[in-house]
């Protein structure tokens, strides 16, 4: 009996968790419904046409046809130099259908998308990029927390949210 409950628990830790993806995936949209949909985490198909690349080593690829002036093209997509080595060659999608899964961000009057790994063309999420902003002046071997966050701050000794010298009267009971 304990051997057949635990196959059981076997099978179902075995299979739910493509049953939990499965109904998670969204559809994807075109380059064209991607641009309303700007700052929004999406899957967009398209036919890419060409691949550019610029002499900083900015590769875009164009999604738009041949046909359509650069000024009427609304989508683009674009991988950074830095993030070449974790997106890999991307001559061999032109003139392929590709699914890329992005953040859609304003990008110099039209919407765009950065591809910065190569798992996005199958659905994963981009690569992450700490905020150096908030890194700035961390040393790993320093005893402070990597971000000024004011909330993290010792405020005089206590806990500022729960300071026990701010009392309320409590609402008088009545009998």
């Amino acid at each position: 009996m304990v051997l057949r409950r635990m196959g059981w628990i076997v099978l179902f830790a075995a299979v739910w968790p493509a049953l939990a993806f499965a109904g998670s995936q969204k559809p994807c949209v075109s380059a064209d419904e991607a641009t309303q949909l700007v700052n929004k985490d999406v899957c967009v198909t398209a036919h890419i046409y060409d691949v550019v690349e610029l002499p900083d080593g900015t590769r875009f690829l164009d999604v738009c046809p041949p046909e359509t002036p650069d000024q009427k093209c609304r989508f683009t997509i674009l991988s950074l130099r830095e993030d070449r080595e974790e997106v890999g060659e991307l001559s061999k999608y032109r003139d392929m259908n590709v699914q890329i899964r992005g953040i859609v961000q304003p990008m110099h009057g039209r919407a765009g998308m950065v591809l910065s790994h190569a798992r996005q063309f199958y659905g994963g999420p981009p690569k992450f990029k700490p905020n150096p902003l908030l890194a700035r002046g961390f040393n790993a071997e320093e005893s402070r927390p990597p971000i000024n966050d004011p909330n993290l701050r010792s405020q005089g000794g206590r806990r500022a949210f729960m300071n026990t010298r701010d009392r309320e009267a409590l609402p008088a009971k009545s009998q």
